[in-house]
């Protein structure tokens, strides 16, 4: 970026709302809000407001693991703040249903909680929908928790210190808020996820009117998402992308699939309307897809005029009668697409002429996993359409020229750029500093940090415990760093199993996975060795622990020598 001379910025002149709350010492009092995820990153957003001794918590979500942690099902992130200071903490609030805002929590409030609180969970009708359907997937009673259905557009009142309101933004889900957070300190205003649609599926457009009064009155800070900070121009509208669905819809020869994601309601309903103009039966395949969408039916945000079925319905109609929602969109080695493109799907399978629409955009770390489905798809005979070749999909996020908008809306004074990987949020700060009226000063937000918001300044001051729990099966944060890089280490040079038992008749087994393909002759001399080494430790009494060094460092220091690989070599050794 070129540097262009800019005029010193002129101090603001407070305006009335900007007076000290009676009983607050000006100077003296500040905000805190502390990132426990979603800074730096797409996913597990989580953030912690606190003024004093009273603590709002904002989101919870999870991020999905990329091809180096194998074994890893989800990522949640650590909240061991959230733990330690558990009894401040007054209200917690969803902007909406996405997995990358509530997915956590069914996770994040039993190791803050336990299995019930009295602590108000305010979420819209479908994002606690989604929760409590969420919930009892996890085992959990939703009734054991107090949750609070409001408006997107609502007043909350949080502890003596903030009042909240909630304003209505169009994303790629229903119900989805921002939120005016009002504070001893001053006005605070979070966009959540957003773009700005002037033509959105369900007609209801984002409340703009809420920013702006918030911009007239004075906005001390404004945290806003970052995903498209790169990206110029405006996002397509939902209502570009059902056209262009109704389009290669109508235009199929034979069988459609589609793939998008679970909880992108709008999207699934353009392509049932698609469906339903064409004449086509649709059918739902995929956990998530027919969890998601049956809430959203109960709830009112999904129409459907004749009902959804099932692929064992539908598998015996003509091609041109039959259209699939499925899952599968990141390229997920178990999902329904994954399983279709390389034909380990039960009851159904690929053939030419079928039209395969992937409905979404890779998450970043996923483009290799989706590439591999969408070549497959084509080696089977598929029309494989997607983005950008095909404008199939939209990002639920803003661009450029809708960023502009909220700056110049809320005029704030200080900056932090969120939701989204460190460029996305450099690009969102470079950005608003191009503004006709930049903010004083913009922060570049980091995962546990403690940024101190006062009348005056926005600085970091501090850090609390951060970072992510893996989530493998029914374990949550049983797997570490270490672990990972072994199964890693396995992943690419294999694994040697030597099994010795130490008796008299000293015996040895060696069987090895994923290491080069061993002959007799190098397996027999890993043998030989271990054998030696097993009967001089039995003759000299050594323990089990001696005896499986002895093993081990001979063992891989020969196959280093006589392969070039370096496989995790794991002696066991017995007593008989």
């Amino acid at each position: 970026m070129e540097n262009q001379e800019r005029k010193p910025r002129k101090r603001r002149r407070r305006r009335p709302s900007d007076a000290a709350p009676p009983g607050l010492g000006e100077g003296k009092d500040y905000v805190e809000i502390i990132p426990l995820g979603g800074m730096g990153e797409i996913g597990k957003n989580i953030t912690v407001f606190r003024f004093r001794d009273e603590i709002f918590v904002l989101d919870g979500g999870l991020a999905f693991p990329d091809e180096a942690m194998p074994g890893v099902d989800l990522l949640i992130p650590r909240v061991d703040y959230l733990i330690e200071n558990r009894h401040l903490i007054k209200a917690w609030i969803l902007t909406h249903g996405h997995e990358d805002h509530i997915g956590g929590l069914p996770f994040i409030l039993p190791m803050v909680f336990g299995k019930e609180s009295q602590v108000p969970i305010y979420g819209a009708k479908l994002t606690l929908g989604l929760l409590k359907g969420k919930l009892e997937e996890f085992g959990l009673r939703p009734g054991s928790f107090n949750l609070k259905e409001i408006s997107p557009d609502d007043r909350i009142s949080v502890g003596r210190y903030f009042t909240l309101d909630l304003f209505r933004m169009t994303h790629s889900i229903p119900d989805n808020s921002g939120l005016v957070i009002r504070t001893p300190v001053g006005t605070i205003v979070h966009t959540g996820d957003f773009k700005l649609d002037a033509t959105p599926i369900d007609g209801k457009l984002s409340h703009l009117a809420k920013v702006a009064q918030a911009g007239a009155e004075g906005v001390l800070l404004l945290i806003a998402d970052s995903t498209n900070a790169e990206r110029p121009g405006y996002t397509p509208s939902e209502m570009e992308i059902a056209k262009e669905l109704d389009r290669v819809i109508g235009r199929a020869p034979g069988r459609v699939f589609v793939t998008t994601f679970a909880s992108h309601i709008h999207r699934i309903q353009a392509v049932i309307w698609a469906a339903e103009k064409y004449g086509r039966k649709v059918a739902m395949e995929g956990r998530s897809m027919v969890r998601f969408s049956r809430i959203a039916m109960e709830l009112g945000y999904l129409k459907v005029k004749d009902r959804l079925y099932t692929l064992e319905e539908v598998k015996d109609l003509p091609d041109h009668q039959v259209l699939i929602l499925a899952t599968g969109s990141q390229g997920q080695p178990m999902s329904v697409l994954h399983r279709l493109a390389f034909e380990g799907h039960a009851k159904m399978a690929i053939k030419p002429r079928d039209t395969v629409i992937l409905s979404s955009s890779p998450i970043p770390g996923n483009e290799e996993a989706v590439n591999r489905v969408i070549n497959r798809l084509y080696a089977l005979g598929a029309y494989v359409l997607y983005p950008p070749t095909y404008k199939v999909h939209a990002s639920g996020h803003a661009s450029q020229e809708e960023l502009k908008l909220i700056l110049n809306l809320t005029i704030p004074r200080f900056f932090m750029p969120w939701h989204g990987e460190v460029r996305h949020q450099t690009n969102f700060k470079w950005l608003a500093e191009s503004m006709s009226r930049p903010p004083e000063k913009t922060l570049i937000g980091e995962n546990g940090a403690i940024y101190r918001l006062t009348r005056d300044t926005f600085e970091k001051v501090g850090q609390v415990p951060s970072g992510v729990l893996y989530v493998d099966g029914l374990g949550v944060g049983d797997i570490t760093e270490e672990i990972l890089a072994d199964r890693q280490h396995m992943a690419e040079e294999g694994i040697v199993v030597i099994t010795a038992l130490a008796s008299q008749d000293p015996v040895v087994e060696v069987v090895s996975r994923g290491f080069v393909k061993a002959g007799e002759r190098l397996l027999g001399e890993v043998k030989r060795m271990a054998l030696e080494a097993l009967q001089n430790g039995v003759r000299d009494k050594k323990t089990l622990e001696r005896i499986r060094d002895d093993i081990y460092f001979p063992v891989k220091k020969f196959l280093k020598k006589a392969t070039g690989r370096d496989p995790m070599i794991l002696p066991v050794v017995i007593e008989g």
